[in-house]
């Protein structure tokens, strides 16, 4: 019985470790992005930090990635830069795989 309880703790310990890395790299992948979008929009090193936090927040808003694209989308539209919803999620899969070897070697 031991041996159960032994794996079932062991399978609830790597959940937990599985999502708090998931975690880290979403929120790694979204400052990229943030920092990204700042460069498009041309904002200062301040400003770019800033508004790559924002980015990060703006995550927290609703389940998914919808509410950051939007958020960008909408930024982005209103600083002048011509860029499409298609662009936006390429660069969000170029973020993740960066954020991913960033975060797991």
């Amino acid at each position: 019985m031991t041996d159960f309880k032994d794996r079932e703790r062991a399978e609830e310990a790597k959940f937990a470790m599985d999502e708090d890395t998931q975690f880290r790299v979403t929120a790694r992948r979204n400052r990229l992005l943030g920092q990204w979008a700042a460069e498009q929009m041309g904002l200062s090193a301040v400003e770019a930090e800033a508004y790559a936090k924002a980015v990060v927040q703006a995550d927290f808003e609703e389940a998914g990635d919808e509410d950051v694209i939007r958020k960008l989308l909408g930024d982005l539209t209103s600083a002048g830069v011509e860029v499409s919803e298609g662009d936006i999620r390429a660069a969000l899969e170029a973020k993740l795989v960066e954020a991913r070897r960033a975060l797991l070697g």
